[in-house]
């Protein structure tokens, strides 16, 4: 599943693409003719990103949510527009190209109440600029499962997915099975900003990247997934070579050094 970065960085490069434009709106599938003969010949005014979530936004108020979930992704085009696969969910497209979405856990129109129930069931995005990291940190506190576990719930922050989760624990040098409201506050105010630095930076580079990448001899853009981390999918700690420990925390494997990020 895209993490957060990877969701704003769809955003801005649509909305660079697409806003502005009238767009022809078609479902080779089907499963989304409904939406698509709604916003069909609308102008797109912007699109927006909270965490995980899109939404396209058409003169007239009519708002496309689109959740990527696990297998959703994007296909970008440029004329002549290729013949859509019988798998694209939506095309969106005019003259100078388009794009085709395929796979999506979600990808339908919503009134405002909709989106103010789906918004509701997420927490601060550190990309926002109203983001609210109280309320991130409030419910951190009510928390007793374990940190690791806790990072995963998008209620809590969103767009945090599983490497940033270990990469930012490991950078703040908490050990992921901390309960979560154990967390000291300049301990919680760290984390914050440590996971909206790394985000931030994966929006720029498309990338997740959280070493000297400079250091290793290669560039952001060109360092090998393999040595991009501190310690996710590692066998060794990119810091001090400790051996990396396996967890699974959330339903999902991550990862600790035990000379970094201490009981």
């Amino acid at each position: 599943m895209p993490e957060g970065h990877a969701v704003h960085r769809v955003a801005r490069e649509h909305g660079a693409a697409l806003a502005g434009r009238a767009l022809v709106a078609s479902s080779p599938q089907g499963r989304a003719a409904a939406a698509a003969a709604r916003i069909d010949g609308r102008v797109l005014d912007r699109v927006e990103a909270h965490g995980k979530h899109l939404f396209y936004r058409f003169d007239g108020g009519a708002v496309l949510h689109v959740h990527l979930g696990r297998y959703g992704e994007f296909g970008r085009f440029e004329p002549p527009a290729p013949e859509p696969r019988a798998t694209v969910r939506l095309r969106l497209a005019d003259a100078r190209g388009g794009v085709d979405l395929v796979g999506p856990a979600a990808c339908a129109l919503v009134d405002p109440d909709e989106e103010a129930a789906i918004l509701a069931r997420l927490g601060p995005d550190p990309l926002r600029a109203d983001a609210d990291p109280e309320l991130a940190w409030a419910r951190l506190r009510g928390r007793r499962s374990p940190l690791g576990a806790v990072l995963l719930d998008q209620r809590v922050i969103a767009g945090v997915g599983n490497i940033f989760r270990a990469e930012a624990l490991h950078a703040v040098g908490i050990d992921p099975r901390r309960p979560a409201f154990a967390l000291e506050r300049e301990e919680f105010e760290r984390l914050w900003a440590t996971v909206e630095g790394m985000l931030r930076r994966g929006v720029e580079d498309g990338r997740i990247v959280t070493v000297d990448a400079e250091s290793l001899g290669f560039s952001r853009a060109e360092i090998p997934r393999a040595l991009a981390f501190r310690v996710y999918g590692r066998e060794r700690c990119a810091l001090c070579d400790a051996a990396v420990e396996r967890l699974d925390l959330g339903g999902r494997r991550t990862f600790r050094c035990p000379a970094c990020q201490p009981r």
